[in-house]
């Protein structure tokens, strides 16, 4: 069972809506100062920081919050918020539902590689007229979505693209020649979703090669050059994530966690989540 809360719903009063825009001070007031209790959402998350003190955990790793970051949470990351004052921004919550009734495809999500759902997701370090810019697309979002003008959530649509583009253009990583883009693309996505799919029972790049229908070298070329990681950090990254949530948040043992992974021996479990974290899984439960 998960020791933590999970949000379904984009919007807590009316649940057939699949966006919501809060500004972040407003959500402090209500908490009153209290820390964030860890939680998870199955939905799309953005933290516009345009100034704030405390610490952003998110699945386990460390950020300090100040002014002018960004924050990109995909659906079923846990995350909490402590703040040592209340924090001045934006936090912008959508489901893939939003994106597809605003003709967004949501391959956009994926392609543009903001979203990391089992990598250590590191927040967008911005300029000050670059937060002006992002703070204004989320101010006037956050007006459509107060008022009732017409056409008022395509208008958000057509801002929440706006930012994402923005901060996609302002990842180094990220630029690369439109042809390396457009022809890697479908293949890290595709390769992601099989990762999802597949990560207890596949743990070697091959198998992913195998049913993407190309070489490991290739599959690893590719995958490196368009995310800064090789396939094989990739599937890495997605079981050490799994079974920090599960050694953190439920009661299962060491080998039944194991046995849910995919390993054939606890002990193959134990030395693979060293090698990964520098900490065996009981070091691991017993800091945390």
């Amino acid at each position: 069972m998960d020791a933590f809360k999970t949000y379904k719903n984009v919007n807590r009063t009316d649940d057939s809506l699949s966006f919501g825009i809060s500004r972040m001070q407003d959500i402090y007031a209500k908490r009153k100062g209290k820390p964030d209790e860890p939680h998870r959402h199955d939905y799309y998350t953005i933290l516009v920081i345009l100034d704030g003190e405390g610490q952003h955990i998110i699945d386990f790793n460390k950020h300090t919050l100040e002014k002018n970051q960004v924050y990109f949470i995909s659906p079923g990351q846990v995350h909490q918020l402590t703040e040592d004052k209340p924090t001045l921004g934006y936090a912008i919550v959508f489901s893939p539902q939003f994106l597809v009734l605003n003709n967004i495809p949501v391959d956009f999500i994926e392609d543009i590689n903001l979203f990391n759902d089992f990598a250590h997701t590191l927040p967008l370090k911005v300029s000050q007229s670059e937060m002006d810019r992002f703070a204004s697309y989320a101010n006037e979002m956050f007006g459509y979505y107060e008022g009732n003008a017409p056409y008022r959530l395509e208008a958000i649509g057509a801002l929440l693209k706006l930012l994402l583009i923005g901060a996609h253009n302002l990842c180094s990583l990220n630029q690369l020649d439109i042809q390396t883009m457009e022809s890697g693309a479908p293949l890290v996505r595709n390769f992601k979703q099989l990762i999802n799919q597949k990560f207890t029972e596949w743990h070697h790049t091959s198998s992913y090669a195998d049913a993407l229908s190309i070489t490991p070298d290739h599959l690893n070329r590719v995958v490196k050059s368009l995310t800064g990681k090789t396939a094989k950090e990739h599937i890495q990254s997605r079981l050490t994530i799994a079974a920090k949530r599960l050694l953190y948040f439920s009661d299962l043992s060491n080998k039944e966690i194991a046995f849910e992974l995919g390993f054939s021996e606890p002990a193959n479990f134990s030395a693979f989540f060293k090698s990964c974290t520098g900490k065996s899984p009981s070091s691991f439960k017993a800091s945390t």
